[in-house]
C-alpha cells in the first residue's frame, strides 16, 4: 500500500468535496482539532500544535474554496438572460435581387 502526504491530502479534499460526506468530515475535523487526543500531543510546545495547524490550514483553505466555488455558481445562475432584441451578434444575410 502506498502511502504519502498526497494521497492523504486528495482523500481529504475529495471527502470534503462529496456532499454526502461533507458534515462528516467537517465534523470530524472539528472533532479532532478540539481534542486532547492528537498525533502529536499539545504537551510539547511546538511540535504538538504543528498537526493542529497543518489540519486546521488545510480545512480553512478547502472550505473557503467550497465556499467561493457555490458563490460564483449561484452568480452565474442569477444572471438575467439577454434576449434575441439585445444580442450584437452579426448575422450574415446573402443578397439577392429582385426583379419585377
Amino acid at each position: 500500500m502506498n502511502f504519502s502526504i498526497k494521497a492523504l491530502y486528495n482523500w481529504y479534499r475529495n471527502s470534503l468535496r462529496n456532499p454526502k460526506y461533507r458534515g462528516w468530515i467537517i465534523a470530524g475535523t472539528l472533532a479532532y482539532l478540539l481534542s486532547p487526543f492528537d498525533i502529536s500531543p499539545d504537551v510539547f510546545p511546538l511540535i504538538g500544535q504543528i498537526d493542529d495547524l497543518a489540519l486546521l490550514t488545510l480545512f480553512i483553505s478547502e472550505l473557503s474554496q467550497l465556499f467561493i466555488e457555490d458563490y460564483k455558481k449561484r452568480q452565474v445562475n442569477t444572471q438575467p438572460k439577454s434576449n434575441e432584441a439585445d444580442s450584437q451578434e452579426t448575422v450574415d444575410v446573402d443578397a439577392v435581387p429582385i426583379q419585377d
